[in-house]
């Protein structure tokens, strides 16, 4: 079956990061998508349904952590693992981040050997 990775984020740099440093699971059978803002994202996760969001909290239109609430508690769309990804690691943004439901907080800039690592225990590969 094949998995879906979906990566929001409204900077290019930082999603073709994100794709590059997951490439390597496309050999795996993982289809990757990308979204520049909050509202293309939650029009790709209620489409595609992707196991894995990696969603960025600061973004126009909607931002990442409304993303996220819609998604978990709105949809309640089942099977999405979300990632918020930020530049704020102040713990009262971690926790709004649990409250809306993510369920991992990681801080920019990441470890991509982190990042892929994550990707692989959610999606269960290798």
């Amino acid at each position: 079956m094949e998995q879906k990775i979906l990566i929001v984020d409204d900077e290019p740099h930082i999603r073709m990061l994100i794709e590059q440093t997951l490439e390597e699971l496309e050999d795996e059978d993982v289809e990757f998508f990308t979204a520049e803002n909050g509202e293309a994202a939650l029009e790709i996760i209620s489409r595609e349904k992707p196991q894995l969001v990696f969603l960025d909290v600061m973004m126009p239109k909607m931002n990442g952590m409304e993303v996220c609430r819609r998604v978990k508690k709105e949809l309640a769309i089942e099977g999405v693992y979300i990632i918020l990804l930020t530049a704020k690691g102040q713990e009262v943004d971690r926790l709004k981040g649990q409250e809306v439901g993510a369920d991992v907080y990681m801080t920019k800039p990441f470890d991509p050997e982190a990042l892929l690592n994550k990707a692989r225990e959610v999606l269960k590969l290798g």
